[in-house]
């Protein structure tokens, strides 16, 4: 991957049109800002419960967005991420439909997971109990095949997200067949969605399992033998996060977004700088995503609150919880948990802009914070215009992420742009994927409290001085108490410049 900034968005939802709009404005208003794309769910349909996370046609591009040709040629210009969802696809997909017409006899029968393959035996209530999912009750559902036949059928996340039985050859063939439409088609990078869930075994809590690793490495495998590069994306106790970042080539910094509002909260530097002594750096940095803001990345194990402490303590983590509630005018509470449909339990729903109670310095600041740690920093589409929170169509869908979904329009691009906090942020991007010393050493410390310095540096040869060497740099000091003391400096063509939070 470019050690620059990647934009992850929506095709549909940045300027209301297909990939082949998307493209123009990657060229025209949003040009020379990113070194990479990441394409949510672009495949057929953009628009089923889980919006494009339950794919009826994995390899198949929905028609209202464009067709494999326009990634092909955005994929020329700029390097292009997708989503492999190997963990489940749509219950009205081609095999599903085929499976339930002949159940057993199908071609398909083998591709999906039912409770009866797990638990031959049987389950006890302690084995069901057991089994982890990120949404309340168990992970199976009641079908009535059109062949006659009933089956319990796995399904973790929605009754319509049908789970795939990964490790036999009928899965295996399904996901194979992904790569291979994406690496024809110019994909260079891809994200392993759900890939948590994927094994399943009996007395376990099948997520995470050691298979699951066995699993990831063989499907990276076929991906890096594709000349593509693979992303893993796991919510998780934040110890298992730094087990699972050894094992893989890259994963999310999921516990980077709420340890920044910690810190705006707390006005104490310590819990992220703690995190930066032990975190991974083959990461993918981000502050805002397509689903909430993590609370399990920074909390304690579920499993043992009291020998498996969090980066912050359970009471600062209730803390920040409320504290995002009360900045968002507790519209944030509205679409989190049981206020909303599609709830995840380790998540709260709400644009990071209104997190930090849309202040503007506060933001920048956060963006620079994520922009100076290690890894390739990502920015949500939602997030690069400062979007707030959209309560329409909260109000219109009833799913608690919609919050942080929005639709813009060209025009409303044109307009969100002209905000001086969206200038400034982009000016940000540019400065992080530009300037030498990103290229170089990083090193960090805390000088008090709530005030953390980060820097970057690189020795270079000075311009038109072969033997002269010149040390390139860039600096952030951060003080969460008073934040008007934050300073951004860096080298300019042998002077010091600073970066400007406002015009």
């Amino acid at each position: 991957m470019k050690n620059q900034v990647q934009l992850i968005t929506y095709v549909d939802r940045l300027g209301g049109g297909g990939i082949a709009a998307l493209s123009e404005l990657l060229q025209g208003p949003l040009n020379n800002l990113f070194g990479a794309v990441h394409l949510l769910p672009f495949y057929y349909p953009i628009d089923g419960v889980d919006a494009g996370f339950d794919p009826i046609d994995h390899t198949q591009v929905d028609p209202r967005l464009g067709h494999w040709n326009d990634v092909q040629q955005l994929a020329a210009k700029v390097d292009v991420m997708a989503d492999v969802i190997v963990n489940h696809m749509s219950s009205a997909s081609p095999q599903f439909l085929d499976y339930s017409t002949y159940g057993d006899q199908s071609r398909y029968a083998r591709l999906f997971l039912s409770m009866e393959s797990v638990f031959p035996s049987g389950a006890t209530e302690s084995d069901l109990s057991a089994v982890y999912r990120p949404r309340p009750g168990l992970p199976f559902t009641s079908v009535q095949l059109k062949s006659g036949q009933k089956k319990l059928l796995w399904t973790t996340f929605t009754p319509k997200q049908i789970d795939i039985a990964v490790e036999l050859e009928a899965g295996q063939d399904y996901l194979i067949s992904i790569l291979d439409k994406l690496q024809s088609n110019g994909v260079k990078m891809i994200r392993l969605d759900a890939c948590g869930y994927a094994i399943k075994r009996a007395g376990t809590n099948c997520f995470m399992l050691p298979e699951t690793f066995e699993f990831i490495e063989q499907l990276s495998e076929q991906a890096r033998s594709r000349g593509i590069e693979v992303l893993v994306e796991i919510h998780s106790y934040y110890r298992k996060q730094i087990a699972i970042a050894a094992k893989v080539d890259r994963v999310y910094d999921f516990a980077l977004p709420p340890l920044v509002l910690h810190s705006f909260l707390a006005r104490d530097a310590s819990a992220l700088t703690n995190w930066l002594t032990i975190r991974p750096n083959n990461a993918i940095t981000v502050l805002d995503t397509h689903d909430g803001i993590g609370i399990i990345d920074i909390g304690s194990d579920a499993e043992d609150r009291v020998g498996s402490p969090g980066l912050i303590t359970d009471s600062q983590l209730a803390d920040l919880v409320e504290s995002i509630h009360f900045n968002s005018n507790h519209q944030s509470r509205q679409a989190t948990g049981e206020a909303a449909s599609n709830l995840d339990l380790y998540q709260v729903n709400c644009t990071y802009f209104d997190a930090l109670a849309r202040n503007e310095t506060n933001y920048l600041i956060a963006r620079a914070i994520q922009f100076f740690i290690p890894g390739i920093p990502q920015v949500y589409y939602v997030g690069l215009l400062a979007g707030l929170n959209d309560m329409a169509l909260l109000d219109r869908s009833g799913v608690g992420r919609d919050i942080n979904r929005q639709y813009y329009s060209k025009d409303d691009i044109s307009n969100t742009i002209r905000r001086p906090v969206v200038a400034r942020l982009f000016a940000l991007i540019r400065l992080r994927n530009s300037h030498p010393a990103f290229n170089g050493d990083f090193s960090f410390r805390q000088t008090s409290v709530s005030t953390l310095t980060m820097l970057w540096s690189e020795l270079r040869s000075a311009v038109g001085k072969e033997s002269t060497k010149e040390i390139q740099w860039a600096q952030l000091e951060v003080d969460f108490l008073d934040t008007k003391n934050t300073t951004l400096s860096y080298t300019d063509s042998g002077a010091t410049k600073r970066f400007a939070w406002s015009f």
